[in-house]
């Protein structure tokens, strides 16, 4: 913080008084400026005025004045009033040791002074105008012709006027944030408020906290007697209180945003995600299984557990209640899109290697499934019979794992190639679908992992490009509960009937993923549709997304409604819903 010694008329007219007062303020140096206040009685005022006869009192001469200014260069920056010609014949008598000028508000429409000033070079002398009384229209203006004149000096603006003394509620205060906001200029508070107060003290300081650079302070001498301004003007043992409390709250703003003892507060306070559940090694975690608590245990705070949360991890261990979690009980999620397929449907033989372009409805499917975002598998799971053996020619991709299991219970054929490679989230897919989309399980795996779900499906979407996403321990606990799933085929309805003993996730899709067409394959007019769709986009030579392919289809209704008539069997077959909401029920 720059403070700047203001002399004023505290001499009386005294050279002797301002030679003084400078030897006793003269250890004071460090960003510390002393400013006087040159001027001729004649110059400044006619007689008529009323301080005529105290400004011929408190005159030196220019030679008075260089001596005032030589001693007092060898402590401090020398900073002048000016008032009229004569302090503009002080100030170019000593320019070169001059380190800034003050305009008094009263001044700043002084055309004559203000016409001599700009013949001076300012490059390397900075400018206080003083704005009190003035409106921020007007402030405007007066900054904006001072800087023209004095494009090389920097212009700083001054709050404050002498009031003999300023009154606490008319110090300026209210007009620091307001000029902060409307101008880049540095700000000078100065300040004139009765030395006898607490204020004195406090008043800079809290204008310097406000974002105040520069403080003016009037200064009187310890012993001498001061005929004028002695109101507002500070003795020695005052300043030097003042001067040491400000440096120690000015130093409060070096400080670091967060200090040591604040972090070591915070580390032994602070509540973090406690357990309020018993939670298996492999489920995901969400908000709804903690309470947040002080604990001397170690464990991971809410920001860290929420980058794991949304990033796919679950638990490496079982963890009990009260529990806390740390790093190392945490594993990245693998994850398979576990694809069911077999030859044997009735309505459409082998239908599984229908053609769809060049391409067998499996490898449509296969290839869809292989654009999906995260995936560490990518399984076709058959049945283990003679018949579907012939599927392990049509995975598309070598990198795609071809898994033989029970021909009738898909939830253990499922269950068999997730324990072998230790997947943790399965992405449920049936070959019936080749126009499965990434960008719907991107919505999908993204909600399952933030809500902690053992079970993730989109509320609506075009049939056939809807996913499941499952826990592996969810899957785990139905097949404990049906050791033999009858039903396994319709494994949704072991999860959302039985919402009591499942997490259940139900996601709305942004409304570009959501058309009531049917993309998945039956029968012989779902074959035609896909072709016509695999035809169009083959000639039009692009690899294309859910949202292109839905645009096709709106823009040609007659290629849509191809299929348009035909139904799902668990949709509609009453006596199969009613089966299956009984025979899946946990009991």
């Amino acid at each position: 913080m720059y403070n700047i010694l203001e002399i004023a008329n505290t001499h009386g007219g005294n050279i002797d008084y301002i030679f003084s007062l400078i030897d006793e303020f003269g250890e004071f140096k460090n960003n510390i400026g002393i400013k006087f206040q040159p001027f001729k009685y004649d110059k400044i005022a006619l007689k008529d005025y009323k301080d005529y006869n105290i400004y011929k009192d408190l005159f030196f001469t220019p030679k008075q004045w260089s001596k005032i200014i030589i001693h007092a260069a060898k402590t401090k920056d020398i900073w002048l009033d000016i008032f009229d010609l004569y302090s503009v014949e002080i100030l170019t008598s000593h320019f070169d040791s001059i380190i800034g000028i003050k305009l008094q508000a009263s001044v700043l429409y002084n055309e004559l002074v203000v016409s001599h000033l700009s013949r001076l070079n300012f490059e390397k002398i900075m400018i206080i105008l003083n704005i009190s009384g003035f409106e921020i229209f007007e402030i405007d203006l007066i900054i904006r012709n001072y800087e023209s004149l004095f494009n090389k000096s920097e212009i700083l603006i001054e709050i404050g006027f002498q009031g003999y003394p300023t009154q606490l509620q008319e110090s300026g205060i209210s007009k620091i944030n307001k000029l902060k906001e409307s101008f880049p200029n540095r700000l000078v508070f100065a300040d004139h408020i009765d030395t006898k107060k607490e204020d004195a003290l406090w008043l800079p300081i809290i204008a310097s906290l406000k974002g105040v650079h520069v403080i003016e302070k009037h200064i009187k001498h310890s012993t001498l007697d001061t005929k004028y301004d002695h109101y507002s003007a500070m003795d020695y043992l005052s300043f030097k209180k003042y001067l040491s409390t400000l440096e120690r709250y000015v130093r409060l703003e070096e400080q670091p945003f967060i200090c040591n003892s604040e972090k070591e507060y915070l580390l032994n306070t602070q509540q973090i995600p406690i357990l309020n559940k018993y939670k298996n090694a492999g489920e995901l975690l969400s908000w709804d299984d903690f309470e947040f608590k002080r604990t001397n245990k170690l464990g991971l705070k809410t920001t860290e557990l929420e980058k794991f949360i949304s990033n796919g991890y679950c638990l490496r261990m079982d963890k009990t209640i009260n529990s806390t979690i740390k790093r190392e009980d945490l594993k990245k999620i693998t994850v398979g899109t576990i694809i069911a397929v077999r030859l044997k449907s009735s309505r459409l033989k082998r239908k599984a290697l229908k053609k769809i372009g060049n391409l067998t409805s499996i490898e449509y499917c296969i290839k869809n499934a292989l654009k999906f975002n995260g995936i560490n598998h990518t399984i076709v799971a058959t049945s283990n019979l003679d018949e579907d053996a012939e599927l392990k020619n049509f995975t598309y991709n070598k990198s795609v794992v071809f898994h033989k299991g029970d021909p009738d219970d898909v939830i253990k054929r499922y269950l068999l190639i997730a324990r072998k490679l230790k997947i943790d989230v399965i992405i449920r897919v049936t070959g019936d679908n080749p126009f499965i989309s990434s960008d719907i399980l991107d919505i999908l795996i993204k909600s399952h992992y933030n809500s902690g779900s053992d079970y993730t499906v989109a509320k609506e979407a075009a049939v056939g490009t809807n996913l499941e996403i499952i826990n592996t321990v969810a899957l785990e606990k139905v097949h404990r509960h049906f050791p033999m799933a009858d039903y396994s085929e319709y494994m949704t309805w072991y999860f959302q009937n039985n919402p009591e003993h499942f997490k259940l996730n139900y996601v709305d899709l942004p409304k570009r993923f959501v058309r009531e067409y049917r993309l998945t394959l039956d029968y012989d007019k779902d074959l035609d549709l896909f072709n016509k769709i695999d035809e169009h986009f083959v000639n039009k030579g692009v690899e294309y997304s859910i949202v292109e392919l839905f645009e096709f289809l709106d823009n040609n209704p007659n290629i849509a409604n191809i299929n348009s008539g035909l139904t799902i069997r668990y949709k509609t077959d009453q006596n199969l819903i009613d089966t299956l909401n009984k025979a899946v029920k946990i009991e």
